[in-house]
């Protein structure tokens, strides 16, 4: 049973342990069910602290770990581990089987997609989880996906009926062979027309008129363009312009787009305009009346790219972004988000693919917890498709925690209850055993907790902060 405990700390205590231990991270955790299974102890023989276990991931695939500690006079002691999971850093590398949280393991019914693009994600609309995700928070150029931002704020701050006059900026400011309507200097459009316009012909020249309607001029445009991406979460993004044409500073990532994605469609404009297969603009000046059809191939029936239930979608390309698609797309009362970044025309076969992975995982499809890798961090993706958070899991017996954020802990943490704990580099908790700090022994009890001003198990005495009195 997890016990809670008040967040009240002894100051003294507190300034103490950081003193003798500068290596510890403060972040307040709550106690696992049970204590890790991983013993570092070898019994009566082991004659000094044992040092951590040198495993390369839960469990390491060797079954066994390895170290030696400080000793004492009588000798150097050798403590050994044992597991089974296979993790991060072992042979088996990510995506390995794991226990489902229990000790348990995981029947695989249910195969990730295998994404060509170089990023992608797939987020659960309903709760913004991510379902898949590849090169999930690296920045990518989004081309002319960046218009579901742009749509989004005109929608949100301007009147369909309010007319747009297109100044020389908006109708100039374009890279060779750009996308437009083939607007100029004084033309007129509505707001409502001119979201067809940008939504379904994806015109630049279009979105730079929205721009200057609504901000007064591009670049106060693309500030908004940034504000309202970090009130949506966004984190690695930063937009210049409001079409997407190239731009080294006009970035975002598959996540950050997949969450700008979620709030286009929740948006009753936006999802309308981004569904619509066709729409008659007025004649201008230099152009008569004329029919546009969206670019997303996903919403025709005839198409052989047809997927049943796609809501809508934005379409982009560059030389520098390569091509990009989002898409919404709803089954049963599940709504999913679908981003590719930097594919090399493989975007809709993605997109199916990660769809159809989303509707079979949610409609009750089982999936084998894995563990995930990005970067140097590691997170743990639950049978239900959803990465451990800001909570504990046991993983093949041994106990793991997952900050809000996901990531996997390592190192030292510390405990409301003013105990502090040690994760491994594979990140199991340490139980039973000796780890150093900057020279100095602790030792973590059968729960897990350091143990201080006490006798350890193996017979040597520890000081009020935790530290072996040599």
């Amino acid at each position: 049973m997890v016990k809670r405990f008040n967040r009240i700390w002894s100051i003294a205590i507190s300034l103490s342990l950081l003193a003798s231990v500068p290596a510890f991270g403060d972040i307040p955790i709550v106690p696992p069910i049970s204590g890790g299974s991983d013993n570092g102890i070898s019994g009566p023989e082991t004659a000094g602290p044992g040092g951590d276990n040198t495993q390369s991931g839960p469990g390491a695939s060797t079954g066994t770990g390895n170290s030696t500690g400080t000793g004492t006079s009588t000798g150097t002691g050798t403590s050994t581990g044992s597991g089974t999971s296979t993790g991060p850093g072992t042979s088996a590398g990510p995506g390995a089987t794991q226990g489902s949280g229990t000790g348990g393991n995981v029947v695989n019914t249910l195969k990730q997609p295998e994404i060509q693009a170089q990023g992608a994600v797939l987020m659960d609309a309903a709760t913004g989880n991510l379902l898949y995700s590849k090169e999930a928070e690296t920045k990518f150029y989004p081309a002319s996906i960046t218009k579901l931002m742009t749509a989004l704020l005109v929608a949100e701050k301007c009147s369909l009926d309010d007319t747009v006059t297109f100044s020389k900026t908006a109708v100039t400011n374009l890279e060779s062979g750009a996308v437009t309507l083939g607007l100029v200097e004084g033309d007129k459009l509505t707001v409502r027309q001119s979201l067809y316009g940008l939504l379904l012909k994806s015109a630049n020249e279009v979105a730079n008129g929205l721009a200057e309607h609504t901000a007064g001029s591009i670049s106060k445009f693309a500030d908004m363009m940034n504000a309202r991406a970090k009130e949506l979460g966004c984190t690695n993004t930063n937009f210049v312009n409001p079409n997407g044409l190239n731009n080294s500073n006009h970035y975002t990532t598959p996540h950050d787009m997949a969450l700008i994605a979620r709030a286009a469609f929740q948006n009753g404009t936006v999802s309308k305009i981004a569904s619509t297969l066709s729409y008659q603009i007025p004649a201008t000046q230099k152009a008569a009346a004329r029919t546009i059809s969206l670019g997303h191939k996903m919403l025709y029936p005839n198409d052989a790219r047809y997927y049943q239930g796609v809501i809508g979608g934005k379409t982009g390309y560059t030389s520098l972004a390569g091509n990009t698609l989002v898409t919404c797309a709803e089954r049963d009362g599940v709504r999913l988000i679908a981003v590719i970044m930097k594919s090399k025309s493989t975007q809709y076969t993605d997109t199916s693919a990660l769809l159809d992975y989303g509707f079979a995982l949610k409609s009750g499809g089982s999936q084998t917890a894995k563990w995930q890798q990005e970067g140097a961090r590691w997170y743990f993706v639950k049978n239900d498709g959803n990465r451990a958070a800001n909570e504990w899991m046991t993983i093949d017996g041994a106990d793991y925690w997952f900050d809000s954020d996901g990531t996997m802990a390592t190192g030292w943490r510390h405990y409301s209850n003013d105990a502090w704990y040690y994760f491994k580099s594979g990140g199991a908790m340490a139980s039973s055993t000796w780890v150093e700090s900057d020279g100095q022994w602790f030792y973590l009890g059968a729960d897990g907790a350091m143990m201080k001003n006490t006798v350890t198990p193996d017979g040597y005495t520890l000081d009020a902060s935790g530290v072996w009195v040599k």
